[in-house]
């Protein structure tokens, strides 16, 4: 690798440093589960931040999530005075800083040498930008809701002009492979591992003439030699945590799909799927890639596997529960679906309580996921479903108004909680960013971190684009 990349290596491999530098030092403050606890964890160091958290009305909680700028500024003023008092000194300008901000770019390293242009935010509005006519934009755009049409485009207008085949990874029914081949003129290769969208997004591509093809295959049994035998074990794609049955007509890859002469494109991969590309396109020496990272949580192991050999060294060992924290961002959700939420989250709160006292075990007892149909019935019918669905004996704790009450009460210190642990949640999810660009930079590739969108039209608006370095 020549030295003008070594000096962007050398840039991320700090950025990373002093990320991972807080991380470690505010821990205490993020790795948190809300739920567990009956008061706020931390307060005995954090005194001042305590009393900044507890002063703030429960109206003014989800203004203040929703934006990270004014989260930070409501509470920083308390967390230094505590940090003073503690003789402590963390870096707090990086809870508000993104990456893109704060890299010194080569010109000569990522343009000339990489080819790869730095993401920033354009306007997406008009998607004849990307290759399309109004008349071809209604029926590409349809079935499409807005803020994932509007994310196709904008990752599109970010990819750079290389006339590479494209591979499209874990690509659902297509949508972002159609408009590359028919934007760029690119010929797509689509892999997803759902029949029934293989041959929806093939019958589509079939109708417009585009060279779009669609490769049914399982992501994480490409070159496995069970992978033709053995399906009971593999794991879900779209929900790795847990055991799923796959399509009985995936066909299982022998050898990797991808190629050195190729561009990969993955937008929104969960977890262990972007992750998976990462690794094969490293193995094959892939030419580019195109990465917006999401759902970090979605792994296979209990906890989370460093790709870099800079993460492989920090301290940190992050949970899956850890792994959902950049995720906690609310700027999407209506207020209808806040208050939904917020309900939900007292009634899961009013039940624990219930439930610890009815088993004289003081302990957090997990629920599946509700449906949110549920949410429009009552508390008792609510816990009723719990109990039966944990085998909870309620034959003497039955005055449900009052375990509400409670619920509602944990729920205001749980909100604190998490809203103390949220002023980290870019800084995680800039760490997990950083570790894949470092990874890439290990293989030999030229890398660039930015966005591709505003965070109003999806939170997960990170972008990495790569591509092979000569040595």
């Amino acid at each position: 690798m020549n030295q003008d990349n070594l000096q962007q290596q050398l840039t991320y491999s700090q950025q990373f440093s002093e990320l991972n530098q807080l991380l470690e030092q505010s821990a205490a403050l993020w790795q948190v589960r809300a739920f567990e606890v009956n008061a706020l964890p931390w307060a005995g160091d954090f005194s001042q931040l305590a009393e900044a958290v507890w002063a703030l009305a429960d109206d003014e909680l989800d203004g203040l999530d929703a934006e990270q700028s004014l989260l930070v500024k409501a509470l920083s003023p308390a967390l230094n005075h505590d940090l003073r008092a503690l003789g402590q000194d963390w870096d707090l300008s990086l809870l508000t800083a993104s990456i893109a901000e704060r890299t010194v770019f080569n010109d000569k390293t990522v343009n000339d040498k990489a080819g790869v242009a730095e993401p920033s935010l354009a306007d997406n509005t008009a998607a004849q930008q990307g290759g399309l006519s109004f008349d071809d934009e209604a029926h590409f755009s349809a079935h499409i809701k807005g803020r994932k049409w509007q994310q196709i485009t904008a990752f599109v207008q970010h990819l750079p002009q290389l006339n590479l085949p494209v591979l499209e990874w874990c690509a659902g029914k297509g949508h972002l492979g159609r408009l590359i081949a028919k934007a760029r003129g690119a010929e797509v290769v689509s892999l997803e591992w759902q029949a029934a969208l293989c041959e929806a997004g093939q019958a589509f591509a079939d109708k417009w003439q585009l060279s779009q093809t669609f490769i049914c295959a399982d992501a994480f049994a490409i070159g496995a030699e069970h992978a033709a035998t053995n399906t009971s074990t593999t794991t879900s794609i779209t929900t790795v945590e847990a055991p799923a049955q796959r399509a009985s007509n995936a066909n299982p890859l022998t050898t990797n799909p991808l190629t050195a002469r190729q561009q990969a494109v993955a937008l929104h991969a969960c977890g262990d799927l972007h992750v998976r590309l990462l690794t094969l396109a490293a193995e094959a020496g892939t030419q580019a890639l195109a990465i917006s990272p999401c759902c970090y949580h979605l792994i296979h192991a209990s906890h989370y596997q460093p790709l870099s050999n800079l993460a492989q060294q920090s301290s940190l060992k992050l949970s899956r529960h850890d792994l959902q924290l950049p995720l906690q961002q609310s700027v999407i959700a209506n207020p209808k679906q806040q208050a939904l939420r917020h309900q939900e989250i007292a009634w899961r709160l009013g039940f624990d309580a219930l439930q610890r006292e009815c088993r004289q075990i003081d302990a957090y007892l997990p629920l599946p996921s509700l449906k949110q149909s549920q949410l429009s019935g009552s508390f008792t019918d609510f816990c009723l479903w719990a109990a039966e669905t944990k085998a909870v004996n309620l034959t003497k704790n039955r005055d449900f108004e009052a375990w509400l009450e409670i619920g509602r009460q944990r729920q205001q210190l749980t909100r604190r909680i998490d809203l103390v642990a949220h002023l980290f949640r870019t800084v995680l999810e800039q760490w997990l960013i950083l570790d894949r660009a470092c990874f890439l930079q290990e293989q030999g590739y030229g890398v660039c971190v930015g966005e591709f969108c505003a965070n109003s039209v999806t939170p997960r608006n990170s972008l990495i684009l790569a591509q092979k370095m000569s040595v």
